[in-house]
């Protein structure tokens, strides 16, 4: 900082400063999220971020199944997502030695991510625990199960063969006792239906009845979010010692 008289009567001063403040990258996520959507409905599948009690839901058995003493740290997969939101609340229930991966296919959506690796506060404290893999996650390498998988992935917006392929790799990512979360929109299918041709209102009773095959007999729990734009299921399901997986 300089300070320069203008004479020496004169009691005023002019400063100027030459330090320069760092400045910190401001955090749009509606902003992005909403463009992104306008962009790529299909992978991105939904108008806004999750709320605060959709993404409290969706990280359920994280936070349930808290790292106790002794115990491993757990391996936690969430798939899409998106800028953040449902990242947030799994962040919150991470144990000290716990792993986050997120994979994600859009790539503003993983240059967000990793800004909030950057600046965000509640991230920055676990950036050292955190893998941001930009990609498709059926592509993922892994010998190791996980204990936990989030899915932001809308499924109601693939064709049935892609459905039963994802739901495929859940199965096998997850660990003997691992729990994977996702959410649909509540009558989703049925509210499309309205409006769909007849091609469309196939591929969405062909995706329903895959959903409803493959996940029922396994689902362990549902919660309603009404809070969440639109109104939201959440559903658990684990596939326990009925499965081949990644660590037998």
């Amino acid at each position: 900082m300089r300070a320069t008289a203008r004479s020496p009567r004169d009691f005023s001063f002019r400063l100027r400063f030459d330090y320069h403040f760092p400045v910190v990258p401001r955090i749009n996520s509606q902003r992005i999220f909403f463009k992104q959507f306008v962009r790529n409905f299909r992978s991105t599948g939904a108008l806004a971020p999750s709320s605060r009690f959709l993404a409290s839901s969706l990280a359920r058995f994280v936070r349930e199944h808290r790292y106790v003493a002794g115990q491993k740290p757990r391996r936690i997969l969430e798939v899409g997502p998106g800028t953040g939101s449902v990242t947030r609340a799994i962040i919150k229930s991470l144990g000290p030695n716990d792993h986050l991966t997120l994979v994600e296919i859009n790539r503003a959506f993983v240059k967000h991510l990793k800004l909030r690796l950057r600046v965000d506060e509640l991230f920055t404290g676990v950036k050292d625990r955190v893998t941001v893999i930009h990609g498709r996650f059926e592509e993922l390498e892994t010998d190791t199960p996980y204990d936990v998988i989030v899915s932001g992935l809308p499924l109601n917006n693939f064709t049935p063969k892609e459905v039963q392929e994802i739901l495929g790799t859940y199965r096998r990512m997850l660990g003997r006792d691992g729990v994977l979360s996702f959410f649909e929109y509540i009558a989703v299918r049925r509210a499309k239906h309205i409006f769909a041709n007849r091609a469309e209102r196939q591929r969405l009773r062909e995706v329903g009845r895959i959903m409803k095959e493959t996940l029922k007999p396994v689902r362990i729990d549902r919660d309603m979010i009404v809070a969440n734009l639109p109104p939201a299921w959440v559903h658990h399901v684990s596939w326990r010692k009925e499965k081949p997986t990644l660590d037998s």
